[in-house]
């Protein structure tokens, strides 16, 4: 999977939120400073020609939608953070987190609990 630059992830999470939108929608959305109309216009066609967005026409108009889901390219990026970084290891990474983060280990032990909760449905 591609991967996304920061402009064109910030208008993704967006267009998730959003579930459809143009782009004058879309850049009501975004924080101050708001981006020029044909930047966001631009970068929602690169999003299209990535296969990540699509469009149906309206009157004159495009409305824009996600075709890939949230989870699928938070699943492919966190894969790619462990592989890049913790040598494929999920451990590692959890072990990382835990430690540079000062993640209470009643945290920790609870955020277990939940996972092992959800493997059990």
């Amino acid at each position: 999977m591609k991967q996304l630059t920061k402009a064109e992830e910030e208008i993704m999470h967006v267009l998730w939120d959003l579930n459809e939108s143009n782009v004058k929608d879309v850049i009501d959305k975004l924080p101050e400073p708001k981006p020029a109309y044909n930047t966001v216009s631009t970068i929602i066609r690169i999003l299209e020609t990535k296969g990540f967005v699509n469009h149906k026409q309206v009157g004159k108009g495009y409305i824009y939608f996600p075709i890939l889901k949230k989870t699928e390219y938070s699943n492919s990026s966190l894969n790619k953070l462990v592989e890049n970084y913790f040598q494929g290891s999920f451990k590692d990474m959890v072990s990382f987190f835990v430690k540079k983060n000062d993640v209470d280990l009643k945290d920790f032990e609870q955020m277990f609990q939940e996972i092992k909760t959800k493997e059990d449905e």
